[in-house]
């Protein structure tokens, strides 16, 4: 049986760092998905401080694209699966070259690319963690764009969320299991 976890908070809050920390707890056998690319030198500065961090027996996926194959790729050299980020992976989808131009069918693209990733997170019978940012805390963003990309994202949460079996949020290095904290409204 599958077990996923979510990992989010800000912008260094210490989510992937919390995230590589309770993969290593959880079992020597993890395999790392990397979905960002690299695009510039501060970009790579970045990248290279994930990997110094990681440890050397990990294995390392790359995908911007496909993570639901990669996803079932990795599952099978390790028993645990350590994805960061879906918020980079958002950003690849939706400004891929197949993305539809229209906002709408671009939504409903981006979304059915992630309805493809949970499912394969809950078909491999592994442990899954997914990190991610939550991006909508702040000022409402000042072009179309921008305000797309925060709204999916809080879509792409809400979606791997309801399907997790554990949900942390990290503030300042610390982080809080929220899910079991959530208020079910199905139950009240």
């Amino acid at each position: 049986m599958s077990r996923i976890i979510l990992v989010t908070g800000g912008a260094r809050s210490g989510k992937s760092l919390f995230a590589e920390r309770y993969a290593e707890r959880l079992g020597s056998s993890v395999a790392y998905i990397a979905t960002a690319q690299v695009y510039d030198d501060e970009m790579r500065i970045r990248v290279d401080r994930h990997k110094q961090r990681r440890p050397v027996n990990w294995l390392t996926f790359e995908a911007p694209y496909h993570a639901d194959a990669i996803i079932c790729e990795a599952a099978k050299a390790a028993d645990i699966v350590l994805f960061d980020c879906l918020t980079l992976y958002t950003t690849n989808l939706l400004l891929a070259n197949e993305a539809p131009q229209d906002a709408e069918k671009r939504y409903g693209f981006v979304m059915s690319e992630i309805e493809k990733l949970a499912d394969s997170a809950v078909q491999v019978n592994k442990t899954i963690i997914f990190v991610t940012n939550e991006v909508g805390l702040g000022i409402v963003p000042d072009n179309a764009l921008a305000r797309e990309y925060r709204d999916l994202a809080g879509m792409v949460n809400q979606k791997i969320a309801a399907k997790a079996d554990e949900v942390y949020l990290v503030v300042s290095g610390l982080a809080v299991e929220i899910k079991k904290l959530a208020v079910n409204f199905s139950e009240v």
